[in-house]
Parts: structure tokens; sequence; C-alpha cells
């Protein structure tokens, strides 16, 4: 689909060439053979993953004021690395043999950014409550009716130890509270830790073709590499002595200076929002009525973060991303005219973006089915194979650890009550999406993907209907839902894009082994990090007052609801899921077929579900700034403007984070800059 040809497999790899993924040519090199995953570094990361995710608890749950992992560049993550590359210039400066090298910089960055991917909005902040939530409303929702059905040993049932978690007013350093929870923490710590080892190896198999012979441009990657581009004895790099990056910071954060002072002053005036904590403007009231209401919530937002992101996508997908966006909006006005919305999912938006993601997938895997079967020979010990000296691990290892991990993953959801054979179709779901996300990251830096509502749990249940799967089944489907729920903070790319920060540091065969274990290793120690977190803050401020206990309820009503109300399969659901998978094919032929076709599949696929609405505004900003920059300067008018792109990302990250560590500290509202 959208990949690009397959490079044979005897082209210098790119760490011997220059890269297209990085975001300026002399950063492109391997920058020493001095190694990133030092004591330092990996110091630093331990001292850094635990408080950042309290700060992330704290944003995302607590205070409700911002959620840098429903993005895909984390601004928490930017910050802290600004924040360590400053603090490092510092350093530099009284004693330079101290410094950091910009590859252990790599390394915090991509610890932050992997711990907070787990730790995050769509993952441990939803598994938390989930493991006490059915225990304490025992007696309404439905409850009884699979409360015998959970794993009680994974799980807190016990009202000693989850009443003050709810309530709050306590603190966790209670030995019986600490003991109550330590259990069900390393059981579903290990449970994380084999999905990840899974998708690593996944991504040890594939990062070779993507990486070094498609060379995908990582366009996500390009702040923090430019952040990290420190000269020797740690100077800041020269990004920060430019004049148009200034000029962006300036403009970002200083409009939402503005905005967060009119929150305190209201005779303030606001910039380009309606004022009083908003950063946008809902569409849906000035409609004129049916079936326009239909569209629903459609709000215009100011975020120039996302301006400067989308100024580094290409045009095509920029185009495709607001383009359909309406195109979605549309179809639910069409449906409302034409009296087709007595079915509230028609016309099944998710199940349309789930085939485009398969589509997707599919034609990705096609693309790569020489490098694949180079793997495959190696595997097998054929002729023919691929040379893995200089991967992460040797290809039969990837492969060994993909068996384990699915091996313990399908133990966990057999114990949970799912039938045998359902455990490797839901797996493959998964890792189908989970495979879309990332390639979609590394080829074109797209800011969202969330897809709500649409992984396997969703699907299966909708294929096969919620009577034929069985309580067992759909009780298994319901303790997975903390990493089913949504995927915008989803795991995988960022061991890819650790990878290929790997590859920019340099170092060899040794240094690519120590990032891979590293970042296996931060990954359970980030789980750990999160659940504290969650726990640390929850017994002081109640899940009922401040965390949204909601999300303990989400999976749990889903299920409650299916028992009492089993459905058969529905085919309206396959067909849309086989329309989308077809229609993102259409688009693809097209694109290939007509070099002016402006329409990206990719496209199509992620402006389905609720994030979109966010990001449709400013990405359509980027897309006519970009074709007027790029039509009237042509692509060195572009390279000269990209520090202008980079500050209006890091001038809107890093005021984000002051206000919101300003109001942790004060524990005032601040205004949220990012919903």
């Amino acid at each position: 689909m959208m990949p690009s040809p397959t490079v044979p497999p005897s082209r210098p790899p790119a760490a011997e060439r220059h890269s297209a993924g990085s975001p300026s040519g002399d950063r492109a090199q391997p920058i020493s053979c001095s190694p990133s995953v030092t004591w330092r570094s990996v110091g630093l990361s331990l001292l850094l993953i635990p408080c950042n995710a309290w700060w992330l608890v704290q944003m995302e749950l607590i205070r409700y004021s911002a959620h840098p992992t429903t993005l895909s560049l984390f601004f928490n993550a930017v910050f802290v690395l600004l924040a360590i590359t400053l603090g490092n210039a510092l350093v530099g400066r009284v004693r330079p043999a101290a410094a950091l090298r910009r590859g252990e910089l790599y390394v915090v960055y991509t610890s932050v950014a992997l711990a907070s991917a787990v730790g995050g909005h769509d993952c441990l902040e939803i598994l938390v409550p989930m493991l006490a939530w059915p225990f304490r409303h025992a007696d309404r929702d439905g409850c009884d009716r699979f409360l015998p059905d959970l794993p009680k040993e994974w799980m807190v049932s016990d009202p000693a130890v989850y009443e003050s978690y709810f309530r709050g007013n306590d603190t966790l350093y209670r030995w019986s509270y600490l003991s109550g929870w330590a259990g069900p923490a390393l059981v579903w710590s290990l449970f994380l830790g084999a999905l990840l080892l899974v998708m690593l190896c996944v991504n040890v198999l594939l990062r070779r073709q993507w990486t070094e012979y498609e060379r995908l441009t990582y366009p996500i990657l390009h702040l923090p590499l430019e952040i990290a581009s420190i000269g020797p004895g740690g100077r800041l790099p020269a990004l920060f002595h430019n004049r148009l990056f200034w000029i962006g910071c300036i403009l970002a954060g200083g409009s939402d200076a503005i905005n967060a002072l009119n929150l305190y002053y209201p005779w303030i005036p606001t910039v380009l929002v309606p004022g009083r904590g908003a950063s946008y403007l809902d569409l849906l009231p000035f409609l004129p009525g049916r079936p326009w209401t239909a569209v629903g919530w459609t709000p215009i937002s100011w975020y120039p973060f996302a301006i400067g992101l989308g100024l580094l996508l290409p045009v095509d997908f920029l185009f495709s991303s607001w383009f359909f966006f309406l195109f979605w909006k549309l179809q639910k006005v069409g449906v409302a005219a034409l009296a087709w919305d007595q079915d509230p999912q028609f016309p099944y938006p998710n199940a349309q973006a789930f085939g485009a993601y398969v589509a997707f997938c599919a034609s990705t895997l096609w693309v790569s089915r020489h490098s694949l079967g180079a793997v495959a020979r190696t595997v097998l010990g054929r002729p023919g194979g691929a040379d893995d000296r200089r991967e992460p691990i040797p290809y039969r290892w990837a492969v060994v650890g993909i068996g384990l991990g699915l091996a313990i993953l399908t133990g966990y959801c057999l114990r949970l009550g799912m039938d045998l054979w359902l455990v490797p179709l839901f797996f493959a779901i998964y890792l189908v999406l989970a495979l879309s996300i990332t390639r979609m990251r590394a080829e074109l830096g797209t800011p969202i993907h969330d897809l709500h509502f649409t992984g396997p749990d969703w699907m299966l249940s909708q294929a096969i209907g919620t009577r034929d799967l069985g309580q067992g089944n759909l009780t298994a489907f319901a303790m997975c839902f903390w990493f089913n729920r949504a995927y915008r903070g989803h795991p995988m790319p960022h061991q890819l894009e650790g990878f290929k920060l790997a590859e920019q540091a340099g170092g060899g065969v040794r240094e690519y082994r120590r990032w891979f274990f590293w970042m296996l290793c931060c990954g359970v120690i980030g789980s750990l990090a999160g659940i504290w977190a969650m726990l640390h803050l929850n017994y002081d401020f109640g899940a009922l007052a401040r965390a949204r206990d909601s999300y303990g309820n989400e999976a749990y009503a889903t299920l409650a609801s299916a028992l009492a109300n089993p459905k058969p399969g529905n085919p309206a659901v396959l067909s849309a899921a086989l329309s989308g998978f077809a229609f993102a094919l259409f688009l693809q032929a097209m694109r290939v077929r007509f070099p002016w076709w402006p329409f990206h599949p990719l496209g199509y696929a992620v402006t389905s579900s609720w994030e979109i609405n966010l990001v449709w505004m400013p990405l359509f900003l980027a897309w006519v700034v970009k074709v007027v920059l790029l039509r009237y300067g042509g692509l060195p008018a572009y390279r000269r403007a990209l520090p202008l792109f980079y500050g209006l990302m890091l001038g809107q990250f890093v005021v984000g984070s002051l206000l919101n560590l300003w109001g942790i500290a004060t524990g005032t509202p601040t205004y949220q800059f990012w919903e």
C-alpha cells in the first residue's frame, strides 16, 4: 500500500551513508563509536522513569489537565530531554569530560518515552482501577454475573486494601496495602513484559528493511534528534542559535502563555481560542439542525505544535487528514438525512478503519516479502539467508523470543477463560494493528492513531457475536481491555524508534544488543513505576474524587451488557471492514497510477476515530502553509523553514509542561493546551 519499493539486500546499510530519516544530513552519520547505553544513561533513566510516571498520572488523571500519551510525540518526553540537554550544557561548561554524549541523551529520551507509553492513558492508567473495581461494585451493574470467573489471585479483592484507593485521604505505604497490590502488580507486569518482548522481536525482524533499505524518515524523531544534537562538551545544538526557531517558540509559547493568563484574568484577551481554559471552539451549536447536527462534536482548535508536526508530513497525507475528517462527518450527515441511523453504529467507521489498517499491514508485509523471506531462510539455516550479525539479536533468537512471549501470553489468556483456538486470532489482530501503527509512524509521522474500540476484543465480539463467544471468552476480553481500549500511546513504535536512535548513536552490534535488552527492561520497569504512581496518588486523592473511576467501569459495563443481552454476529460489521479494506486498496492503486492523485489511504484510516477532531484544523493550516511554501519557495525554502516548525512544537511543549508543573506545585487549575 504505502511502502516504498524493496531495496535489494546488497545495498549498503544506512549507517554507512546519508540517511533521509534525519532532520539534517550532518546528523545522519553515526556520531561516534562510544557506547550510549552506559551506567550514566541507565542510571539517569532509572531516576527519571518514576518521576515521569508520577507526573503523567498527575496530568492525565488526577488533574486531567493534559494528556501527553494521546499524541504520537509525547511532549513530556521532549520536555525531559530538553531539561537534561540544558543541564548537560551547564555540566559541560564546568567539566566537559563529564557531559553526556548524544547517544546517552538518545537512551534517556527513549527510556522516558517507552515508560510513558506503558504507563500512560491507554495502558496502565486503565488497568489499575480495573483490578479492584468489580469487587467494590459487586452488588451493581451486573457484576455478580461474571465475578466468579475473574482471576482473584491476579486482582485486588480485599475491601481492606482497595477501599482507601477509591476514597483517598490515606497512604499507600502500609504493609497491608503494599502486600495486597504486590502480587497483581508483578503478575500484570510480567504479562506486559511478554507482550513487549513479542513486539520488540518483531521489530528486530523488520528493522533493517524499514530503516536501512527503505530508509523511512521517522518524522516523529526529528525534534528529539535536533534537541540532542549537542556539540563537544555538551554544547547546545545549532538549532538553539537559529532565529526562526526562536520566532516559532515565541509564537507558540507566547500565545499559550497569554491564553493561560486569561484563565485567571479574563480581561486579558485570548489568542485564537474562546478563552476560560479552552483550546478549541465547537462548531456544533452553530449548525442549523438535522441532519447537519449529526456531525456531532466538531471543534476548531489552535495547537501550534500540531501545525509544526504537520509541516513535517507528506503533502498528500496532510491533505487527506483533513479531507477524510470531513468525509467521515458527511457520512454521518448522509446517514441522518436518509434516516438510516436507527442503528447508532452505522456506517461503522471503526470497522471501516480496521479494514484500512489491515490493508496497510498486508501491503507492508508484501513489500517486505523478499526481506522476510531472507530472514526465514536464515532462521531455517538455508542458503540465501540474510546476514543478521549487525542486528540487535540474531533472527533465530528473535523468533524464539516471539514464540516464548506468545506462549506466556497464551497461558495468561487460558487462565482468564479464553478458548485456545481464539488466542492466536486475538493476538494476530492486535499485532496487525500494532505493526500498522509502527510502520505509519516511521514512514509518515502521523500525529494521532487512536483507534478507539477497534481492537481484537471489539472486532471478534462483533464478527462472531457475544452469544457464540460465551462468558469465558467475553470475560477474558474484558480483562484485556486495558491494552486495547485505544492505541494512542502504543509502545511498539517507540521500540522501533529506539532502534533508529541506536543507529544514529553508532557503536556497532554490541550497542544494538544493549539497546535491545535495555528497552525490554525499561518496559517492565516503566510498568512497575506506572502502577506505583497510580497507587501512590490515588491513595492520597482518591480514585472516586480525582482519577475518573469510570476507566475501571468501561470494560466491566461492556461485559455485563454483553452477558445480559447476548447477540449473534453482525454481518454489517464484516461488510464495513471489507469495504474499508477495498476502499483503501483502491485509493492506493489510484495513488500509484496517477502521480497527481491527492488522496492518501492512511488519511482515510486514521481520521475515523475521536482524536482527529482535535487536530484536523491545525493539519489543514499546515497543509496550506506547506503547499504555499513549496510552490513559491521550493525545497530550499522549506528546508530553511524547518527550525520554525521545530520552534512551534517546542515552544508549546515547554510552556504547556511548565504550566502543568506549576499547577501541580501550587494546586491551581491551568490552561489545557492539549485535551
